[in-house]
């Protein structure tokens, strides 16, 4: 029998639009006041025309989900870190972002979850892709 709640296969999804204060409460949260973040005129005269959220941001918000199968595991467990995240494309004040997380890998001897994270932005391109590990504490 499993000693962790959580299946191969087990997906949770969390939707949120981007608004400015997220991005200007991010920044202030973590010192990263870049023009890209919080200079509309700066980033007019880029290729990109607009401000774009942090892409950290991004990836924040699969700590949602994650928070949402440690509900389901009913178990201690901890966020034991990302590996491979990359930021494929930028993410845009008003942009839609539907977080997908999905139980890969199942470690019993370890006492480990790997989750896929993939972010999705309102026209269903991949924004933001990353792997997540969960830690089960016995």
């Amino acid at each position: 029998m499993s000693k962790m709640n959580l299946n191969i296969g087990d997906e949770f999804v969390f939707a949120k639009t981007v608004g400015e204060s997220d991005v200007y409460l991010f920044a202030g949260i973590t010192g990263d006041f870049t023009p890209n973040h919080i200079d509309e005129e700066y980033m007019k005269k880029t290729p990109y025309k607009t401000r774009m959220a942090h892409g950290v941001l991004s990836i924040g918000f699969t700590s949602t989900t994650a928070g949402m199968a440690v509900a389901k595991a009913k178990q201690t467990c901890v966020s034991y870190g990302y590996d491979g995240i990359r930021f494929l494309k930028p993410v845009f004040i008003g942009d839609t972002l539907t977080t997908v997380y999905t139980v890969v890998e199942k470690d019993e001897e370890k006492m480990r979850t790997i989750g896929k994270c993939e972010v999705f932005n309102q026209n269903k391109e991949l924004v933001t892709v990353g792997k997540h590990i969960l830690k089960f504490v016995e």
